[in-house]
């Protein structure tokens, strides 16, 4: 039942001003309705919800990424507007600070302004 049922993903806010001119202004995502609770963007036939949350506790996790065919031209957009991408030890990251897992996907991670984790992914080709 739920396999066929259109996906929604939330992420949560303590100040939807802010989280409205990241998400839009930043990111691009187009805004399909604003409410005093929750900004709502549509992503690639995906729905998000940016929620207004009285508190919130960044995890060391991904919350929200985007699959990229390109993450060189993606990482480099999203540096042009402003957006720092994240380090972190023990990870060999390129200048750009692209990660290459074992696999050959590359992976590069950043915050919103509440602290989420986001993040750009271009997988690596399947070997047939």
């Amino acid at each position: 039942m739920l396999a066929d049922a259109e996906l929604i993903a939330f992420v949560p806010t303590v100040d939807l001003d802010r989280a409205l001119s990241f998400y839009q202004g930043v990111l691009g995502l187009q805004l399909l309705e604003e409410t005093p609770a929750a900004a709502v963007f549509q992503v690639d036939g995906t729905m998000l919800r940016i929620s207004a949350v009285p508190e919130i506790i960044p995890q060391p996790f991904t919350t929200l990424g985007w699959r990229v065919d390109d993450i060189t031209v993606a990482v480099r957009w999203l540096t042009d507007r402003g957006v720092r991408v994240n380090h972190y030890d023990g990870l060999d990251q390129d200048d750009l600070g692209i990660w290459t897992t074992p696999g050959r996907d590359r992976i590069a991670w950043f915050t919103d302004p509440d602290g989420n984790t986001l993040s750009v992914t271009e997988f690596a080709p399947l070997a047939r």
